[in-house]
């Protein structure tokens, strides 16, 4: 009972001080240059560190949805271009952005709450704000940036490895034509659904990479501590990526 009635309140403090971090990250920089070295070293690391990973999940899932539809419409009468359409949309809509970020808020969203967990720990924060650092700024505000500048990219190139994928599976198989996958991938085709993969792809680097920062800006304790951090951290942006997923969805689909 006393957890039950405890749960709200921790809420409010952790989204509390969740905004008053976020307001003091994105401050006035001290010095742009040094910023701007920072989110360059950030968007290297998100980026083309992710790449490998972001190629293997998105061909796969490409290559199994293709396979599956093509067991779910065996023997009806839907024409079988429809298979690179419904690739098409799947990867565009779902599978790119949210795979893909909940993909990352476990590889890149784990780094930065380590990064930053690790510096609070060696007391490297606490120097920083001696020398009158604005610490929020430096650590949080270029790993936003960057991951709002290079997650979008990496989405986009997940969709279009998806659909690749789904024309390997479904054409290297026999049981379509490459003219007919084609077909498919140029038929209904709505702007909005790109749009929307924006719009998600946006939303999910902001939630994986600030939740991600915050778990690791005010970390206490040891090393146990730290792995707590960083599990606390993929655990709760999944939660929050796939919860937007659902408001996104509705709002735009409405």
């Amino acid at each position: 009972m006393d957890f039950i009635l405890r749960a709200p309140k921790r809420l409010l403090f952790h989204f509390g001080r969740y905004l008053l971090l976020m307001r003091n990250a994105f401050n006035r920089p001290e010095k742009w240059s040094m910023y701007w070295k920072e989110i360059l070293r950030q968007m290297d690391d998100i980026g083309i560190g992710s790449i490998v990973i972001v190629v293997l999940i998105s061909i796969f899932m490409g290559a199994v949805a293709a396979i599956q539809f093509i067991y779910q419409l065996d023997g009806q009468l839907i024409p079988k271009y429809y298979i690179g359409y419904i690739v098409r949309d799947l990867a565009i809509i779902e599978s790119a952005p949210t795979i893909t970020c909940l993909v990352l808020a476990g590889k890149v969203g784990s780094n930065m709450a380590a990064e930053i967990g690790g510096m609070r720990q060696k007391e490297h924060i606490d120097a920083m704000e001696i020398m009158g650092v604005n610490t929020a700024g430096y650590l949080i505000m270029p790993k936003v940036v960057a991951a709002l500048v290079v997650i979008p990219m990496l989405v986009v190139f997940s969709a279009f490895v998806a659909i690749l994928g789904g024309y390997i599976a479904s054409v290297g198989s026999g049981e379509l034509t490459g003219g007919e996958y084609l077909r498919g991938t140029r038929s209904f085709f709505l702007p909005n659904n790109v749009n929307m993969m924006f719009v998600k792809s946006l939303v999910f680097a902001f939630l994986l990479t600030t939740v991600s920062c915050y778990k690791g800006y005010f970390v206490k304790g040891g090393s146990v501590e730290l792995g707590e951090a960083s599990t606390q951290a993929v655990v709760y942006s999944n939660i929050l990526i796939l919860l937007a997923d659902y408001i996104i969805a509705v709002i735009l689909t409405g």
